[in-house]
């Protein structure tokens, strides 16, 4: 035993020690501007995004079910923590982000509790076209928060840059700058991977723009307009205590103002790190454990809560790049970890030079490879079914306000399920075949529920009554309450009309079902 412990230690990881030391290193660098961008979204300091990089890779690297998969700060859990800032910073200085911990600690614990309930495996039943509109929203989102530095506030994130510095966006002439920056940015983003993939192309976009800025000496907004970058460590610290001091009380307001907010991020970051771990699965061709990820993904938002940083899900960019340079066990995560918390405290003078240009060309590139360009593409060609499910996601995030991912999924499901009622529902037949003058036959075949029930009494005549009337469910099966009581009132409607009714066929199953639940004994041979 000892030795086989030994041996999963090293699989996991020292089997790959240097292409994983030399990816993290690398994913590290692609972390940076997005935990700022993402602390932005939220409407806290960028050293709340960076601490939360920080611990959650490190955290995960222990704790996670999937071996070289990248948990940050993400987009899809910033746009929903917006609310619960703006509800915060009304109140009074600093309980934005009191409750933002709160809700990262809340959402910890939940999402420890759907990895022992297995709600990995419930998410399986997600359907495509509710994935489809989930990314969608998510994209534009992105984009959309990207608004305001672009100059086109159109009261758009209002609650987001709340209690900024009004040099926190760009003005009069800044903004035809920042919009040439942003277009040499994607430039570069796009262009350079075409000639060497050696380097992100984001990173030299970030470089290059910065170097611009600087040796110019061209006044626009950067990092250090945002807020407070890291001096040092995270400190271990709860959101709880006086008021007086920016912290949240202890007590049922609180859970109140915080639960709708925790749930969200604990349902959403566990959908997007499902599909991140299916995509990497994928690449790897292994299997990895969901609900172990779920436990680990809880644990890891509770540590970063803990130390001062928002909570997050896995990045499916930067875990794809993890894989793809050759990333494979837990050291690569840890390793990223260790060398972004490395840079931030030895980087932090460039770091606050970073134009925020720069960063708005990275996340409308983000925003670009998160929405489901393929299957808008191919829109004409999808199932109608699966186009009006992707669309009520969609649009049910969009119109709630604040913006709902979580919302959208379950109006997004609720559809799906209807629209596959329906379709089951016509999967049930009846089929009538005259023997004789006095004796008739009903075939039915198919599934018969609540759904389908209908469907069923269609299928007979109950106004004809010959003397003899025999009901064959050799191909049929019973599922519910609903569909013995259909099968029951067809018998009596019957009967009444003076048949003498048989019901054969009846698989052990439907019938020890409709032996409890029927008015009458069938009659079976």
């Amino acid at each position: 035993m000892l030795n086989k412990a030994k041996t999963n230690v090293f699989e996991d990881w020292l089997s790959n020690p240097r292409k994983d030391i030399l990816s993290g290193l690398v994913v590290a660098f692609a972390m940076i501007p997005e935990a700022i961008a993402f602390s932005g979204i939220a409407g806290v300091d960028p050293q709340v995004g960076l601490f939360g990089a920080f611990c959650l890779s490190i955290t995960i690297a222990i704790v996670g079910g999937r071996m070289g998969m990248i948990t940050s700060a993400t987009g899809s859990t910033a746009l929903l923590m917006t609310g619960v800032v703006a509800t915060g910073n009304a109140q009074g200085e600093g309980l934005g982000l009191s409750y933002l911990i709160a809700a990262g600690l809340l959402t910890g614990v939940f999402q420890i509790l759907w990895g022992y309930l297995r709600l990995a495996y419930q998410m399986r039943f997600v359907p495509t076209g509710v994935l489809s509109g989930f990314v969608n929203a998510l994209a534009l989102l992105i984009f959309q928060a990207q608004l305001p530095q672009l100059g086109l506030n159109l009261h758009y994130g209002q609650d987001v840059i709340k209690g900024q510095a009004d040099h926190s966006l760009p003005i009069g002439m800044q903004i035809p700058i920042v919009w040439l920056l942003v277009i040499l940015g994607l430039v570069i983003i796009y262009v350079l991977p075409k000639i060497t993939r050696l380097i992100p192309s984001q990173l030299v976009a970030i470089l290059i723009l910065t170097i611009i800025t600087v040796s110019l000496n061209i006044d626009i907004p950067t990092v250090k307009d945002l807020g407070q970058l890291p001096l040092g460590l995270p400190n271990l610290s709860l959101p709880f205590g006086s008021v007086s001091e920016g912290k949240v009380p202890f007590n049922l307001e609180t859970f109140g103002i915080v639960l709708p907010t925790a749930l969200a991020i604990s349902l959403v970051g566990l959908m997007e790190t499902f599909l991140t771990q299916d995509i990497l699965d994928d690449i790897t061709d292994t299997n990895s454990n969901k609900n172990k990820e779920a436990r680990g993904q809880g644990i890891a938002n509770i540590i970063s809560s803990l130390f001062g940083g928002m909570a997050g899900c896995a990045l499916v960019g930067q875990s794809v790049m993890n894989t793809e340079n050759g990333g494979r066990t837990r050291l690569s995560t840890f390793a990223s970890g260790i060398s972004l918390l490395l840079m931030i405290l030895l980087g932090k003078h460039w770091l606050e030079q970073i134009p925020m240009a720069a960063l708005v060309a990275v996340m409308i590139t983000i925003a670009i490879s998160t929405a489901d360009v393929n299957g808008l593409k191919n829109i004409s060609k999808i199932p109608r079914s699966d186009t009006a499910v992707m669309l009520m996601t969609f649009s049910v995030t969009m119109l709630t306000t604040p913006h709902n991912l979580a919302l959208g999924v379950i109006a997004g499901v609720a559809l799906a399920g209807i629209l596959f009622s329906r379709k089951v529902a016509k999967v049930i037949s009846v089929k009538g075949i005259k023997v004789n003058d006095q004796e008739l036959t009903y075939e039915v075949t198919g599934q018969l529920f609540f759904v389908s029930k209908i469907y069923f009494l269609q299928g007979f005549d109950t106004h004809n009554h010959p003397r003899k009337i025999t009901i064959d469910m050799s191909k049929a099966h019973i599922w519910d309450q609903s569909g013995v009581a259909a099968l029951d009132q067809i018998i009596r409607k019957l009967s009444i009309g003076g048949s003498n009714v048989n019901v054969v066929g009846l698989n052990e199953e439907s019938l020890n079902l409709f032996e409890r639940l029927g008015g009458q004994e069938p009659s079976h041979g």
